[in-house]
């Protein structure tokens, strides 16, 4: 038995009780997935130790009441992010209590005043905030960045001299920022900035306005989820409504570079939509494009119509600056233009392009430490390093991704690339329940993402649900025609899954170039269709490409969560010759 001073979190979630009623497996899950992605990792970084833990709470212990307070202060803050796009009735939130005093230490476990204090602070504390006792104020006040709320003294259950408790500010200077990496000052990120004028409505029918309104405003709006896209206010754009509109003017007003306008034209039961995106400084066309749709649900066709255009636009825009960007010297790249070049650079997927790809992402981060959207790519583009082994220390690299997605959801929880990225990780690390709570996150986040529909196309194929796939990834084909090539190649291995051979190979064979993995899906393809003579083609082919080509190291780069599955392609591969 020990006696010492000790800094004491208490902690417990609020509503437990209501949310597993509702929703026992999820909110499990949930919680699960907030304990492993930030609060362990918070209490480890902060030199805390979890004494206990019950259903829906945990008693953790710290040598410094500064790392109490700023654990805390982290977990609430990021919590909050991380509600901030979730149903009230649905959020996991913390009630936490933080005291300072003599602890008794007794087999693993803590006794004493010190620890019923922080207890009943937590129990007195609101959702969402932390309360602390005197002691801990007195020690912390002044010393860091936080701003306190005196609630005088409490009298607590069980305790027979009241306290003085404190409630700190969480929306005041207390949220921790990320430190500046190597002391540089952030530089400013200058995303491309896009105008949506409101549509006109050329039907001559007054009762399409509310359509054609609509259509201007779920278009802002889905853009907006677009955390790469600085999208102008719909109060700053709707002024132009009903007007004869100079672009390159409007654009100056607004402040933006890219404009998007288009028209409605209804006759009879046929509604055509037009739109199109200018470049506002130089007058360019970059886009347009017409839709013809039956007015059978207005509504319907309005969310249809949205998808489409949102899911074209950004892709567009990227491919635009791309093209700046190429034309200008390095040394003029800021953080935004990083990561664009790093994007492309990824894209390539070789193993040049991916160390070259790496540089530039950290310069990225390095021009601006709290860009979120750097951060996860600098993830994903580690993360595709070690997908394809182009590292020499491949569990430094997989650990590199992971904290970097995890630093972009420190930054931005609510990003859909972070939740997209950190899907994707989860599957090369074949954990593909972590994957598919991420994925879903993403999707809610951003429905109409192509690379974040298709990525749902994949998980679903790797969880053995190939129907599922080919759906999602033919939706995501449909929102961005303009789909990059691999698409076909995640269609081809949805098919293949789903046993539809000859789908799967009409699938490959839209890709302009084949590599071993659709090598390797077409030789199985054939020989599962007993066309042995194609089949060994396509294996002398992949064979040319990749002398070491080995079965087994093949397959342990698949993420199929059915036996099934995997021996499936293991057959199609054996009978090509290529076991």
């Amino acid at each position: 038995m020990e006696q010492r001073l000790a800094a004491v979190l208490a902690a417990d979630m609020a509503g437990f009780s209501r949310l597993m009623e509702a929703d026992e497996r999820g909110t499990l899950e949930r919680l699960r997935t907030h304990r492993i992605e930030l609060i362990d990792p918070s209490i480890a970084k902060n030199n805390g130790r979890i004494i206990k833990t019950t259903g829906d709470g945990m008693l953790v212990e710290f040598s410094s009441v500064s790392d109490a307070v700023n654990c805390a202060v982290e977990v609430q803050a990021r919590m909050a992010r991380r509600n901030a796009d979730v149903p009230e009735d649905k959020r996991i939130q913390f009630r936490v209590g933080i005291n300072l005093g003599d602890i008794i230490f007794d087999g693993g476990d803590i006794f004493g005043d010190g620890v019923n204090i922080a207890a009943r602070l937590e129990q007195l504390a609101d959702v969402g905030q932390v309360f602390v006792s005197g002691a801990v104020y007195h020690q912390v006040a002044g010393r860091l960045n936080l701003s306190f709320e005196e609630l005088g003294e409490k009298l607590l259950k069980n305790l027979s001299r009241p306290v003085q408790v404190y409630r700190i500010l969480l929306d005041g200077p207390a949220a921790p920022k990320p430190a500046n990496v190597r002391g540089v000052e952030p530089a400013a990120v200058i995303k491309p900035s896009i105008a949506v004028l409101p549509f006109a409505n050329l039907s001559g029918d007054a009762e399409q306005e509310f359509f054609v309104d609509g259509l201007t405003e779920d278009i802002l709006t889905e853009l907006s989820r677009r955390h790469e896209l600085f999208v102008i206010s719909r109060n700053s754009t709707f002024v132009y409504k009903g007007q004869s509109v100079n672009i390159r003017e409007a654009a100056k007003d607004l402040g933006a570079r890219y404009v998007v306008e288009g028209s409605v034209r209804k006759a009879g039961n046929q509604v055509r939509v037009t739109a199109q995106l200018i470049d506002a400084t130089t007058d360019a066309h970059i886009w347009a494009e017409r839709y013809d749709r039956k007015l059978d649900d207005i509504f319907a066709i309005q969310d249809e119509l949205t998808s489409a255009i949102v899911a074209t636009l950004p892709g567009r825009i990227e491919a635009a600056q791309t093209d700046q960007i190429g034309r200008k010297k390095p040394s003029s790249l800021a953080a935004y233009e990083c990561v664009l070049q790093a994007k492309v650079l990824h894209h390539r997927s070789t193993r040049a392009d991916n160390l070259e790809a790496q540089a530039m992402i950290a310069r990225a981060v390095a021009l601006d430490p709290t860009y979120a959207h750097a951060h996860a790519w600098r993830g994903c583009i580690l993360g595709q390093a070690w997908g394809y082994g182009w590292t020499d220390d491949v569990d430094a690299t997989f650990a590199l991704g992971q904290e970097a997605i995890q630093t972009a959801a420190a930054l931005d929880d609510n990003d859909a690339d972070v939740h997209r990225l950190m899907a994707a990780l989860h599957v090369l690390s074949n954990d593909l329940d972590r994957a598919r709570y991420h994925q879903e996150r993403a999707l809610a986040l951003n429905p109409n993402y192509d690379l974040v529909v298709v990525q749902h196309g994949e998980l679903f194929t790797w969880l053995g649900d190939a129907e599922q796939g080919v759906t999602w990834i033919l939706k995501a084909m449909q929102l961005n025609p303009h789909h990059p090539a691999r698409f076909w190649s995640h269609l081809g291995r949805a098919y293949f899954t789903g046993r539809q051979h000859r789908e799967a190979i009409d699938a490959f064979l839209h890709m302009a170039s084949l590599d071993v993995l659709q090598l390797a899906f077409l030789a199985a393809g054939h020989s599962h269709l007993g066309e042995a003579d194609k089949a060994q083609a396509y294996a002398a082919t992949l064979r040319r490409k990749s002398p070491e080509f080995e079965i087994g190291a093949f397959l342990a780069t698949m993420h199929y969560d059915r036996r099934t599955d995997l021996q499936h392609l293991r057959d199609g591969l054996a009978g090509a010759g290529l076991a």
